[in-house]
């Protein structure tokens, strides 16, 4: 009985995270980019993904620069720091973007830099960096204000990198990206049923769900329909990583500590590639809607 629901449930993740086109479909539906330029649900894009995209668009003539922050973090109440790089990086020539999204462990989507601004790239879990002549903006996001009126607030710090050589870019491919994202979390649903103990039950579904329905969540209109498919895919696969970590439906009786542990270890290689995903996406998307390349 417990192993029929956890089949059932795995084979409910794999139909949620694996779009159409995966499955024999000819093509994937285009998300609804009519409702604005941003919803409640775009917070299940890294604030430095967003700010990757929207700042591209701007340098590009698609918004004005003073409208980057607001189009990028409106979620975000209060905003301070060193993003005046932002407008030195363009007129010193750079015309994109990019995103690194780096974990414990894994921190090699960061391009090299000192131990400080590593250390504070990992810690935040993402920062933004120039290419060119090299540059890193690294956001650290806190509550503030008083029991019952609180605000979020972003402070962007800015560090010295190396530059990156632009072939290490221009090698990402969103197939590639979207294949291998599929196959670990097939791998991974595999391996969280032998564990055992179903991670996802209905309530934890329609919460990851939810925070990805409204497609569009803050993206620029420029940003290729293929990026936003795959970045669609690692959002979805995240949102219900995490949901599943805040609170796993466990079968009745006792779940041993050890396969408890293997399942959150799980949960979190998961969420990892969920998110090497959507960092790649997010730079392939940025490089489309800087003419370094289509999508």
């Amino acid at each position: 009985m417990i192993r029929q629901l956890i089949r059932q449930l795995i084979r409910q993740l794999i139909r949620q995270v694996i779009p159409q086109v995966i499955c024999g479909s000819t093509s994937a539906a285009r998300p609804d980019r009519a409702r604005g330029p941003y919803d409640d649900a775009m917070a299940v894009l890294p604030a430095s993904v967003r700010l990757a995209l929207w700042a591209t668009a701007a340098w590009h003539g698609h918004l004005p620069s003073d409208r980057v922050v607001a189009r990028a973090l409106p979620d975000v109440d209060h905003v301070a720091g060193d993003l005046d790089r932002l407008e030195l990086w363009r007129e010193l020539g750079e015309g994109a973007l990019f995103v690194a999204l780096p974990r414990p462990g894994d921190p090699t989507s960061v391009p090299r830099s000192s131990p400080e601004a590593l250390a504070a790239a990992v810690d935040a879990g993402e920062c933004v960096f120039v290419a060119g002549i090299g540059g890193l903006l690294v956001p650290s996001l806190s509550d503030y204000g008083t029991a019952g009126d609180t605000g979020l607030r972003a402070d962007w710090t800015a560090y010295d990198c190396d530059p990156t050589p632009r072939h290490r870019l221009e090698m990402l491919d969103l197939r590639h990206t979207e294949r291998t994202l599929l196959e670990s979390v097939r791998r991974y649903a595999e391996q969280l049923e032998a564990v055992g103990g179903a991670p996802w039950d209905e309530h934890h579904r329609e919460a990851a769900e939810g925070a990805v329905r409204r497609a569009v969540w803050g993206l620029p209109d420029v940003t290729p329909d293929r990026a936003v498919r795959v970045l669609t895919l690692a959002a979805r696969v995240a949102a219900l990583a995490d949901t599943a970590r805040v609170g796993a439906a466990l079968p009745r009786g006792p779940v041993a500590a050890d396969a408890t542990a293997r399942r959150e270890a799980l949960l979190r290689s998961v969420r990892g590639d969920a998110d090497t995903a959507l960092g790649e996406a997010a730079n392939v998307a940025v490089m489309a809607i800087a003419g370094w390349r289509p999508a």
